[in-house]
């Protein structure tokens, strides 16, 4: 098949040469001059054979917003665009609605599987209708490994699940960071090879995962990580499957932490810390360690 994809950077280069591997035309459109291949949204739609299918890989928010309002105007009764941004399901189920006033339908997908993707093949969690769903699959079975997609329910459904996949995520991250955590430093055991426990752990252990395989590839490179900041960004669906728990009472206490974990990285000499230091010291004369 032939279809356009919109946004070219890591993700969406890597989607287009698997897609073109596979044998699928693949017309790139990106706001950046120096990689895309058309020069405008409009000029995409005319290189596009009816019905037309365009993929966006943009990030969620004001970017998606304004590119799926603009292919509303530009696209034909019939066409077909597909959200693989990790855009707020909610916000997708919108984009649906807006695209169907114009005749053009919406597949949102969520993507999980990073930079390995173009190798290993991707994850993809689509909602939609089904005729939606039957004009995309064979770009779907084209990026997807064997098994690696499927129709999880109506618009917005496969965004909503590619957000609890993250908050998922999130708790595994976390979880295996604690451990390792512990493990570094044991006094008991000072000097522990985490890089050989990872490997050793990849091998029947209970605990065994892509993540883990992972956390063994980078330390390897870094066995004590000294060339890493223990900064870390969220990309917003931690945040998102909270919301949902809190609005369906559903209690998530490890995505919660994991989540409030990733705030505390972001602080060097946080306040709040500074202020319990003070308060130890104040009621129990603990020492304050000097600035």
């Amino acid at each position: 098949m032939k279809l356009g994809m919109v946004g070219l950077g890591r993700m969406g280069a890597g989607m287009t040469e698997r897609l073109r591997r596979s044998g699928h035309e693949v017309v790139g459109y990106d706001a950046r001059p120096d990689v895309t291949e058309v020069p405008s949204l409009d000029a995409l739609a005319e290189a596009l054979p009816p019905s037309r299918v365009v993929w966006c890989m943009l990030p969620p928010g004001e970017p998606t917003q304004e590119t799926v309002t603009a292919l509303a105007g530009i696209l034909d009764e019939g066409d077909l665009v597909v959200d693989g941004g990790n855009s707020y399901f909610r916000d997708s189920m919108q984009h649906g609605l807006l695209l169907s006033e114009h005749g053009v339908l919406f597949v949102d997908a969520g993507v999980s599987g990073g930079i390995w993707g173009l190798e290993e093949g991707f994850c993809l969690m689509v909602g939609g209708i089904p005729e939606a769903i039957a004009m995309v699959e064979p770009a779907l079975s084209a990026l997807a490994p064997e098994d690696g997609w499927a129709h999880v329910g109506p618009p917005g459904s496969g965004h909503f699940v590619k957000m609890v996949h993250n908050g998922i995520e999130y708790g595994l991250l976390q979880a295996y960071a604690e451990g390792f955590e512990i493990m570094k430093a044991s006094k008991e055991f000072a000097g522990l090879d985490l890089h050989a426990v990872a490997e050793l752990w990849r091998h029947g252990s209970v605990v065994r995962s892509w993540l883990l395989d992972l956390a063994e590839r980078a330390l390897r490179d870094d066995p004590i990580l000294e060339h890493v900041r223990g900064y870390v960004e969220d990309s917003g669906e931690g945040r998102w499957t909270l919301l949902e728990a809190i609005e369906e009472d559903v209690p998530a206490p490890v995505t919660a932490l994991s989540l409030f974990a990733r705030f505390n990285s972001r602080q060097d000499d946080a306040f709040a810390m500074k202020l319990i230091a003070a308060l130890r010291n104040q009621f129990g004369g603990h020492a304050i360690k000097p600035e």
